[in-house]
């Protein structure tokens, strides 16, 4: 009998029963996203109204109470970024199953002790991410004003079109909720040994200095509204990291 079926005896997977759990993992979450873009792309209107109001609230005057509409200047732009949108919107409808698929698919490998802390950080992770995307959302109003009023100024009249403005505020949201997975990434590096507490607090002055130089390059819209609003919940993140880390040491 070779190494493979003893394995396969002592109730391990092969290699091939691996792939097999693989490849229906993939499966699911892949069903799980075309479900969640078809939602999103059978509610289309409500969808782009609700993402579209920052500019028309930006661009409301006199001669336009309810503020300029989005516009595409190609034939074939309108339905590319409803598919875009839909596609974006059906891995935000689906994260929850993605997450449970990828924590069924660890699951078997991981020690009891690590087992705890499995679902903590993926639960958390989750609620950081859509945390963040949240925070950029209630940025981005403000830094869409500064961006076409306060720069472009009364010489220049905005006329958005609907990709580069979904595309926009899609970066604005993905770089926010990867952003607030630094917390996520600090308490492991501390749970593995990486570093520890104590240097951390020795290292808050560069943590600063990164911290800022990073949110300067992550934020798409480079304006000082968002890098403000994504710094400040960083260095936040960082101190409680900090704590976390005195806390699990106990």
């Amino acid at each position: 009998m070779d190494d493979r079926s003893t394995r396969a005896d002592d109730g391990r997977m092969t290699l091939v029963e691996h792939l097999a759990e693989l490849r229906r993992r993939v499966m699911i979450c892949i069903v799980a996203v075309a479900v969640g873009g078809v939602v999103v792309f059978v509610l289309w209107g409500p969808i782009i109204r609700f993402l579209s109001e920052p500019y028309a609230d930006v661009t409301r005057s006199a001669d336009l109470p309810d503020g300029r509409r989005l516009i595409f200047t190609d034939p074939v732009e309108a339905f590319m970024v409803r598919l875009k949108v839909a596609g974006f919107g059906g891995i935000a409808l689906a994260m929850p199953v993605l997450l449970w698929q990828v924590w069924r698919f660890v699951t078997p490998g991981l020690h009891p002790r690590e087992k705890r802390y499995a679902v903590p950080f993926l639960l958390t992770s989750l609620a950081l991410f859509a945390l963040g995307a949240t925070v950029a959302w209630l940025t981005f109003p403000r830094a869409l004003d500064f961006l076409v009023n306060d720069v472009a100024g009364s010489e220049l009249d905005p006329f958005l079109s609907a990709g580069k403005y979904l595309s926009l505020v899609t970066l604005m949201m993905l770089a926010f909720g990867a952003a607030f997975e630094f917390p996520i990434l600090l308490v492991f590096l501390l749970l593995a040994g990486v570093t520890s507490t104590a240097t951390l607090r020795r290292g808050r002055r560069w943590a600063i200095v990164f911290i800022v130089t990073a949110a300067a390059v992550i934020t798409p819209s480079q304006d000082p509204y968002s890098l403000a609003f994504m710094a400040l919940p960083l260095y936040l993140f960082y101190e409680t990291s900090i704590v976390i880390g005195r806390l699990m040491k106990r």
